[in-house]
């Protein structure tokens, strides 16, 4: 599903999809912290946007492929038959212009075929070239 642009933005900022991640998956602005990446990632599944999913895994991630258009029908895949429901972060690490690394720690609630596959994950991001990037998480129980 195209996220329609006045629709409440699913990284659960409360703002309008187009005055929040929306921005960041056009590539207007790259994300200013590894807080803001996880949230605009979980926001560009919701919204099926596989091509801002690669352009911002590390290549060291285990999905990471040189075969992106299998990569992309993966990613749609999961995407189509997932309902968003809700994002809760439940820490992060304030960085400061000098980090290269940091983690976010989130609950996602999702629904695939009315089976709740919710998760809670420790993510590790880093950034290269000024450009923040998704690497692993690790499942919490």
């Amino acid at each position: 599903m195209k996220l329609p642009v006045n629709n409440t933005c699913p990284c659960g900022s409360l703002q309008k999809y187009k005055k929040c991640c929306k921005v960041f998956h056009d590539k207007i602005k790259l994300p200013k912290t590894a807080l803001e990446l996880m949230k605009s990632r979980f926001c560009a599944f919701a919204a099926e946007n596989a091509d801002y999913i690669i352009f911002t895994t590390h290549e060291n991630n285990s999905d990471f492929t040189s075969d992106i258009k299998s990569w992309k029908e993966d990613i749609l895949s999961f995407s189509r038959n997932t309902n968003f429901e809700k994002l809760e972060i439940l820490d992060f690490l304030e960085e400061n212009s000098e980090d290269t690394e940091s983690f976010v720690t989130f609950k996602a609630t999702l629904k695939q075929y009315n089976n709740d596959i919710s998760f809670t994950e420790k993510s590790r991001f880093l950034k290269e070239n000024g450009k923040w990037l998704y690497v692993d998480g690790q499942f919490i129980d």
